[in-house]
C-alpha cells in the first residue's frame, strides 16, 4: 500500500499495486502470489475493478450498494454489488458512454448518454428503450417531481424528455452556441446551465423561463489567477439551495451565493486545464475539484488547502462517497483509484476492515536521500571541526541540519576519526569469526523461562529416538525448535508457576516426577563414578524378588506422594476465609403473562381419531373441566372466535342471500302456463 502525505494529510492509496495478466493460469497465479512480496502486500478492495482500456465515469447508486462504471473499449458498463466486493453483471453498449444517470435507488433504472446522439434507458433485465436526439449530447441531468430528463450538447436548447409522458416537450432556448454542462439545484430544483461563453443561466421548470444570468468567464480573472484563453463552464454543481461551485475550462473555481452575481471565492488549480468535476464534503465544509492532473480538497470558505491527490495517469471522473473518506477514481488505465483519507471521515460499512488495516498494512516511509548528499546535524558538524563552513555555499540548511557534499563529509570523516576503518575492519573479522563458530559443536543449553518444560521435552525426545525404529520418523515437532512456540521460552510473561493452586491440581504427582528425575540423574552419576571398578569386579546380579519388591515400592510410594498432595491442597482450601451469607428470605415474581398453577397440568394422550372427528369434537364440547386439584375444579367455557376478514365476509353473504330472496319470483306460474298451452 502506498501511503503520501501531502499538507500532513494521509492518504493511502489501495489500488496500487502489482497485478496478474488474466492469461495466466489460477496455479500460476498463486504461485506468484506466494513467491511476490508487492503482490502480497497489495489490497484488493473489489474484485475485477478494472476496464479493458479505459474506465471514462464512476458512480455509485444512491442506496450506497452498488458501484456503476462505464468504459472502454469495447463500450461497455460494469456493477459492482459491495456487498460480495465482487462485480455483478457486465453489458456491452453500441457507443462510448458521455454521461450516464441512475434514476432509481439501486441499478433498476438507467440512463445513457452516448456519442453516436444516442439515449439509452436501461433496467434490471438489460436495454429498455433507446432513441435519437437532434445533437449531440455533452451532459445531462434529471428533474424527479415532474420526471423531465434534460439534455444539453452542441446546441442553444436545453433539450427536455418527459420519461412519464415518452415524448419530447418544448425545449428551453438559451442565449449561447453550445452548453457544456447542466444541474439541478436538489432543493428548490432551479435548472442550471453552462455555456460555452463563460454564463451561466438560471431556468425555472415551473413557468418554464430564465431567471438569472451569472458571468463567470469576467469573475474569474483575478489577481490571483492566471487565466490563458476564453473561460467557458465546463463543470457546476450546486451544495445546497444557495451556494454553487462553477468549474471553468481555464482551472479555475468559483463559489457563488445564487442570490450574488459576484463569486464568495475563486480557486486556481494552476494547471490551465479544465475542471471535470466539482463536489462538496459536507462534513468537513470542503470543495472537492479534479482537472485531469489532480484532485484537490480545499476549504468553502477560505480556499485553503487540505489536501491533494496526483496519480500518475490522467484523470476522467471521480466520485466522492458521501460521508466517508473513500474516493473512487475513473483513470485512462485500465485499473481504476480507490482512494482513502481517514481525516476525512471513517470507511463505508461494507469496507469497515480499512479502519484498522491502513495503519498495519503502511509501508515505512522512507526519508529524501541524496546520493551526492549527505544529512548531518550541527552537533556532527562539530565533532568534525567544520562549523566555520555554516553560512556558506558548502552546506545548505535543511530542518534540523544541514546537506553537504558526500566527498567532502568521507574526507572530513577520515581526518577527525583517523581510526574508523581500524574498528570497521575488526567488526567484520568478529563477524566472520561468529559465522564459522555456528558449524562447531555447541553445547544445549536450556532456556532461562520455563526450564524445567524446556528439559522435560529434551529427555521425552531423547527417550523417542532411543525407543523409535531407524526406519521410523519422527511424530509431530519439537517445541524447542518451533518458531511458533519461541515465545514460550523467551517470555517471561509465559512463565509456567508450579506453586499455584491450579497447577498442583492438574499436577499433583510433580514433586514425585522432580524426585524420580533427581533419582534418575543421581544414580546416573554413580554408574559413571563405578566405571573403572565395574570393569575389574564381576557384576553380580539382582534377585528377581528384589526387584518385584522395588516395583511394589514404588508403586506405594506413588500412591502416597498423590493422597498428600491432595491433602495439602484440601488444607489449603480449609485456611481461607470463606464468606458465609446470612440466610435471608427469598422473594419471587410471577413473570408477565403467566398463571399461577400449584399442580401440573395433565398431559393429553394422542388420539388415533382423523383430523376431522378431531375437530368435530372440539367444535361440540363449550365446556371443560379438570377435577382433583388442590384449589377445586377449573371451568371453562370458550367459543371459536373469527378474524374481522371471515365476520365481514359472513356478514355480507347473508346480505346478499337476504337481498336475493326478495327479489327471486317463484316459477310456480311459468310452470301452469306452460301446462295450460300443452292441454291446448
Amino acid at each position: 500500500m502506498q501511503v503520501s502525505q501531502a499538507n500532513n494529510v494521509k492518504v493511502y492509496n489501495l489500488s496500487q499495486g502489482k497485478t496478474l495478466p488474466e492469461w495466466l493460469s489460477d496455479r500460476r497465479k498463486r504461485a506468484l502470489q506466494k513467491s511476490d512480496t508487492d503482490l502480497q502486500r497489495r489490497i484488493q478492495l473489489i474484485q475485477d475493478f478494472d476496464m479493458p482500456t479505459v474506465a471514462t465515469n464512476i458512480k455509485v447508486s444512491p442506496d450506497g450498494q452498488y458501484i456503476l462504471v462505464a468504459g472502454v473499449y469495447k463500450p461497455r458498463v460494469k456493477c459492482y454489488d459491495v456487498s460480495q466486493l465482487s462485480m455483478k453483471f457486465e453489458r456491452c453498449l453500441d457507443s462510448e458512454v458521455v454521461k450516464f444517470h441512475i434514476l432509481s435507488e439501486d441499478y433498476s433504472k438507467m440512463v445513457f448518454l452516448q456519442a453516436d446522439r444516442y439515449i439509452e434507458f436501461h433496467a434490471k433485465y438489460g436495454r429498455y428503450h433507446r432513441l435519437r436526439i437532434p445533437k449531440f449530447g455533452r451532459d445531462m441531468a434529471y428533474h424527479s417531481p415532474s420526471c423531465d430528463l434534460y439534455l444539453v450538447g452542441t446546441s442553444p436548447e436545453i433539450y427536455r424528455l418527459n420519461l412519464e409522458q415518452g415524448q419530447f416537450l418544448s425545449p428551453f432556448v438559451t442565449d449561447s452556441i453550445a452548453i457544456n454542462a447542466c444541474s439541478v439545484n436538489p432543493v428548490h430544483h432551479l435548472l442550471a446551465a453552462g455555456t460555452i461563453e463563460g454564463r451561466v443561466e438560471c431556468w425555472d421548470p415551473r413557468v418554464r423561463r430564465k431567471v438569472g444570468v451569472l458571468d463567470c468567464a469576467l469573475s474569474s480573472i483575478t489577481s490571483a489567477t492566471d487565466v490563458q484563453g476564453m473561460p467557458s463552464v465546463s463543470s457546476l454543481k450546486f451544495k445546497d439551495g444557495l451556494h454553487m461551485a462553477v468549474g471553468t475550462s481555464t482551472g479555475q473555481v468559483l463559489m457563488y451565493d445564487i442570490r450574488s452575481d459576484r463569486p464568495l471565492l475563486v480557486k486556481d488549480h494552476h494547471y490551465g486545464l479544465p475542471i471535470t468535476m466539482v463536489d462538496f464534503h459536507s462534513q468537513q465544509g470542503l470543495v472537492v475539484s479534479s482537472d485531469a492532473k489532480a484532485v484537490k480538497l480545499w476549504n468553502m470558505q477560505t480556499g485553503e488547502m487540505f489536501t491533494s491527490l496526483a496519480p500518475e495517469s490522467d484523470i476522467n471522473d471521480v466520485f466522492m462517497i458521501p460521508d466517508t473518506g473513500l474516493l473512487l477514481m475513473a483513470n485512462e488505465t485500465p485499473k481504476m483509484g480507490a482512494y482513502f483519507i481517514p481525516s476525512l471521515g471513517p470507511a463505508p460499512r461494507w469496507c469497515s476492515f480499512l479502519d484498522s488495516l491502513t495503519e498495519e498494512l503502511e509501508e515505512s516511509s522512507s526519508s529524501a536521500v541524496y546520493d551526492d548528499y549527505k544529512f548531518v546535524t550541527k552537533a556532527e558538524l562539530e565533532n568534525l571541526g567544520l562549523n566555520h563552513l555554516i553560512g556558506s555555499g558548502l552546506l545548505r540548511a535543511y530542518m534540523h541540519g544541514y546537506f553537504m557534499d558526500i566527498r567532502l563529509y568521507h574526507k572530513a570523516k577520515s581526518i577527525a576519526d583517523p581510526f574508523a576503518y581500524e574498528q570497521y575492519r575488526k567488526d567484520k573479522i568478529k563477524e566472520k569469526i561468529e559465522a564459522a563458530r555456528v558449524n562447531r559443536v555447541q553445547i544445549k543449553k536450556l532456556p532461562k523461562v520455563n526450564a524445567a518444560l524446556a528439559g522435560r521435552l529434551q529427555e521425552q525426545e531423547q527417550e523417542e529416538k532411543q525407543t523409535r525404529k531407524p526406519d521410523e520418523s519422527a511424530d509431530g515437532t519439537n517445541l524447542l525448535k518451533d518458531d511458533r512456540f519461541a515465545a514460550l521460552f523467551k517470555n517471561p510473561a509465559f512463565q509456567v508457576d508450579q506453586e499455584s493452586e491450579e497447577y498442583r491440581t492438574l499436577h499433583p504427582l510433580v514433586s514425585k516426577q522432580q524426585k524420580q528425575r533427581e533419582k534418575k540423574l543421581a544414580k546416573q552419576q554413580a554408574i559413571l563414578q563405578q566405571f573403572e571398578q565395574l570393569q575389574q569386579e564381576e557384576p553380580e546380579g539382582k534377585p528377581s524378588d528384589e526387584e518385584e519388591s522395588s516395583s511394589d515400592e514404588e508403586d506405594q510410594s506413588w500412591r502416597d506422594e498423590l493422597r498428600e498432595q491432595h491433602r495439602q491442597l484440601r488444607e489449603e482450601q480449609k485456611s481461607r476465609p470463606i464468606e458465609r451469607s446470612q440466610s435471608r428470605p427469598r422473594f419471587y415474581e410471577l413473570k408477565a403473562g403467566e398463571e399461577f398453577s400449584a399442580t401440573k397440568t395433565p398431559v393429553k394422550r394422542k388420539s388415533n381419531a382423523s383430523l376431522g372427528e378431531r375437530v368435530a369434537k372440539e367444535d361440540s364440547v363449550t365446556v371443560s373441566r379438570t377435577p382433583g386439584e388442590s384449589f377445586g375444579s377449573k371451568q371453562l367455557t370458550f367459543k371459536l372466535q373469527k378474524s374481522e376478514k371471515e365476520q365481514r365476509f359472513q356478514r355480507l353473504n347473508a346480505e346478499h342471500h337476504k337481498e336475493r330472496r326478495k327479489l327471486r319470483r317463484s316459477a310456480g306460474e311459468l310452470r301452469g302456463k306452460a301446462q295450460g298451452k300443452s292441454t291446448l
